[in-house]
């Protein structure tokens, strides 16, 4: 049986991928993350889990002694508003990379997969609403999202160059909007999709006519559900390829088409307020997905509306049925 170290566990991504290999039953599992057990959005007993700080390298070095196969989905991350206002605690995430990379080489693990960020492409490329997808190359000549881009973009480098040096094996995948059931809805580190479905269910529930929608609405983004996001890491890591590749949805949806959609699975409607000062991002992103299908074989099966109604339903109950803890509004 194959040992693999899961870092970041605890959080949205890196949860669900945990799920996956237990249903699996193949592989001895290692988990990790920074935060405190009561916080993690899932957590199994069945495996060795372990909260500490991956941006010590001595912690690097104690948990992946005798591992085979590492996914790195550590960092402090979230939605626009949190990345925004933390650039530098998100390029702090660098030192997670560096030494769980540092580590690989002398534990001799044998496969490392860095989870990269559609944030990392060039700023001049997003400038219009329903931009043409991005492609794995359009990263360069460099412009990232300050802060959290360039920490992502950094550390591809950095999975580059450990693999040319040291022969480590790595993936690089880059991810767009990935959203679902059991993460964050609120507390300022949730994205679009989550955030949108918390407010109308909120609006709901209040008979409130309205919500705040940040920026003017038509900034457009993909968004990708989170089983396709799984089903794309593993093809990404089980194959013979060290590309980097995106994994993430082309269809491209303005914020006001969003609002639409969960208005009509939430069967309410409410008026938009426009909060024009508030963090925004690029004014459109979207993946395109023609590498990843020549090279892998993989493309998104889930599409939008249907995720949504999944993600909606999962919300409601947590908001309603009293069930929802402190882990999913934790800021």
């Amino acid at each position: 049986m194959k040992k693999i170290l899961i870092c970041g566990a605890g959080g949205f991504i890196g949860g669900h991928l945990t799920k996956h290999f237990i249903d699996q039953g193949d592989c001895e599992l290692i988990c990790a993350d920074v935060k405190p057990y009561e916080y993690w959005f899932q957590i199994f007993d069945q495996n060795k889990n372990y909260s500490l700080d991956l941006k010590d390298y001595e912690s690097c070095l104690k948990i992946t002694k005798g591992v085979d196969y590492i996914f790195n989905m550590a960092c402090n991350m979230g939605g626009m508003g949190f990345i925004e206002n933390n650039k530098a605690e998100c390029m702090l995430s660098v030192l997670i990379n560096t030494n769980l990379l540092r580590a690989s080489v002398k534990n001799k693990v044998s496969k490392y997969l860095f989870s990269s960020s559609a944030c990392v492409y060039n700023a001049e490329k997003q400038k219009k609403t329903f931009v043409a997808g991005l492609k794995e190359n359009d990263a360069y000549p460099a412009e990232p999202e300050d802060g959290y881009g360039w920490e992502k973009l950094f550390s591809e480098r950095m999975c580059r160059h450990f693999t040319e040096d040291f022969g480590l094996e790595t993936r690089v995948i880059r991810y767009h909007n990935v959203y679902g059931p059991k993460g964050t809805y609120d507390g300022g580190r949730e994205k679009a999709p989550a955030a949108l479905c918390r407010k109308i269910i909120n609006a709901k529930i209040k008979n409130e006519n309205s919500i705040e929608v940040w920026g003017d609405g038509e900034q457009t983004r993909s968004f990708m559900y989170i089983e396709d996001c799984i089903e794309g890491t593993l093809k990404v890591f089980d194959s013979k390829h060290s590309d980097v590749f995106n994994v993430g949805s082309e269809e491209q949806v303005s914020i006001n088409q969003l609002v639409n959609f969960i208005e009509d699975i939430s069967q309410y409607k409410v008026k938009k307020k426009y909060l024009l000062d508030k963090p925004k991002g690029v004014r459109g992103r979207t993946s395109d997905n023609q590498f990843i299908r020549e090279k892998i074989g993989w493309d998104t099966k889930i599409n939008l509306k249907d995720g949504l109604k999944k993600t909606y339903e999962w919300i409601y109950n947590e908001i309603t049925s009293g069930s929802n803890t402190k882990r999913f509004t934790r800021s």
